[in-house]
This record gives C-alpha cells, sequence and structure tokens, in this order.
C-alpha cells in the first residue's frame, strides 16, 4: 500500500518564497469555499500455450484505474530530495492529505490529530473509474471536521473534456455551499499507461484542458483547481498561460521549494511536496 500524498496550502505565495501570514491563508480557503495542493521493451517470447509473453514494459504498465495524485512524479522529475538538499520550506500553515483507493478505508482520526485539516478525494479516471472507497474517504474526513474536496484523474486520449468534466461532475466531483467543500481538481500529469502527452498536440492539449474546466464551471458554478508539474505543462501544453486568472493552482514538487511555477500564475494555492505520507488505510 501506498502513502498518502501531503500538501501544503498557502496564500498568494510569490516566487521569492516569502512565507505568508496565518490570516491570509484563511481568507483564501474562504475564497475557495465561496467561489469554488523508462523500461526499455525486450523482444516477445512465446509461452507454453503459443501466446506471446508480456514484455517487461508490459508487465510494469499499471491496470487503468489505478493511477493518483502525483503517481507519475517520481519517475519523471525524481522523488524526493537529494543528500544534503533542506527539507521543504514552511510555506504552508494548513496541511493537507490527497486518498485514492490504495488506501482504503482511511483512519482520519489519527490525520486530524497529526494536525491535517483538508483532504482530497479521488473520485474519478477518464470515463469509467469511480473509487470504491469514495464514500467512506469523502465523508470520513469531513466527519472528523476538515474540508474537503474531489478530483479526477484525466485520460486525454480517452474521451473529450466535456465527456470527464460530467463524469466527474456527476460521481462526488460536484460543489456544495456547505463551507467546508473545496473545488474539484483537475488532476493533469504525465501518462501513466502510455506516452507523456496522451498522444495530443501542445494546441489540442490546451483545448481538451479548456473543455474540461468550462464544462465542470457550467455544472457547478466553480472553476476547477489545476493540479500538474511545471515540466508536464510546458511539455505537453507548450506553457500555456490562459488559465491562471481563474483557476487555482496545485503545483507537485518533491523538493525543498515549489520551484517555478507555470505561466500564467503568480503563485500557487496548493504544493504538494511528497508522495511518502504515513499508511492510514486498510
Amino acid at each position: 500500500m501506498r502513502g498518502i500524498g501531503k500538501t501544503g496550502t498557502t496564500p498568494r505565495t510569490p516566487r521569492t518564497g516569502a512565507r505568508p501570514a496565518r490570516r491570509r491563508l484563511t481568507a483564501l480557503l474562504g475564497a475557495l469555499l465561496a467561489t469554488g495542493a523508462l523500461l526499455l521493451a525486450s523482444p516477445a517470447t512465446a509461452t507454453a500455450d503459443g501466446r506471446a509473453a508480456a514484455t517487461p514494459a508490459e508487465e510494469a504498465r499499471p491496470q487503468p484505474g489505478t493511477a493518483w495524485m502525483g503517481m507519475t512524479v517520481p519517475e519523471h522529475e525524481g522523488g524526493g530530495r537529494r543528500s544534503g538538499e533542506p527539507g521543504p520550506v514552511p510555506y504552508a500553515t494548513v496541511e493537507g492529505v490527497d486518498v485514492s483507493s490504495h488506501q482504503g478505508n482511511v483512519a482520519w482520526s489519527t490525520l486530524w490529530n497529526a494536525g491535517n485539516r483538508f483532504a482530497y478525494v479521488k473520485a474519478t479516471e477518464g470515463t469509467s473509474y469511480r473509487n470504491p472507497y469514495f464514500a467512506q474517504q469523502y465523508n470520513g474526513s469531513y466527519n472528523v471536521g476538515m474540508i474537503r474536496g474531489a478530483y479526477h484523474f484525466a485520460l486525454p486520449n480517452v474521451s473529450s473534456g466535456a465527456t470527464q468534466a460530467n463524469f466527474f461532475a456527476s460521481n462526488g466531483g460536484g460543489w456544495s455551499r456547505d463551507g467546508r467543500t473545496l473545488p474539484g481538481v483537475l488532476d493533469i500529469e504525465y501518462n501513466p499507461y502510455g506516452a507523456t502527452c496522451y498522444g495530443l498536440s501542445q494546441s489540442a492539449m490546451v483545448n481538451w484542458i479548456r473543455d474540461f474546466l468550462t464544462t465542470y464551471q457550467a455544472r457547478t458554478g466553480r472553476w476547477a483547481v489545476i493540479y500538474t508539474t511545471t515540466n508536464w505543462w510546458t511539455t505537453c501544453t507548450g506553457n500555456y498561460g490562459g488559465f491562471g486568472a481563474n483557476h487555482p493552482l496545485w503545483i507537485a514538487r518533491y523538493a525543498s521549494s515549489p520551484g517555478t511555477l507555470p505561466a500564467g500564475w503568480g503563485f500557487h494555492t496548493f504544493w504538494q511536496y511528497t508522495s511518502t505520507g504515513p499508511t492510514v488505510g486498510d
């Protein structure tokens, strides 16, 4: 079982990294709540029954539906700090977690007692996968006192952005005016099942993302958060800068600082700084 992802949320953090005041974080969370963190294939061989044996790359390829937030980051960008590198700069004044079916039934009281105050739960992937533990995780985080939200793992090569946004909104990704529900998240990162950019050109990827975001906003009245890495965003969208005005940024970077942000964002709202939080599920 994998550990949870750890995230800090920080208000309008400048690129220079000045530590924000706690009261500004409270204001930011309030605004979010009111308005919406290589395998080389070898030649195939035959098995005893005549079928081609799986190549190492095929055996290593995950099954559809098993992706989680940040799953692809360590392979492509590294999974931790180098020797001698300092720990994360304490930007965040509130800690939170992201969970998926890999955690099973989560011990939310344990996470609450460890200081976590918000949670994002994987709801959907593509247009066919729904997290079987979503109800326990989403409601459990709420019941223990956390602010909670849901995320969608995007598969742009499977269906349109609008189709996936509707699937997400209909299966846990909606929004509630209860003061404790965060806007949904579009998790757009390296393809865990194939080509890095899902076979899309940079312009096609931008159009797909826009299709998802505008559809989600039409369904829920809220602008979705975008979870990504600067490297993926630059590679697959050409570092498109047109979404930063409305959509909060959740940057993934497992290092001592968030680093350079994608174009269009002057600050990040969430920073996922590690994928190796504690194991707190079944």
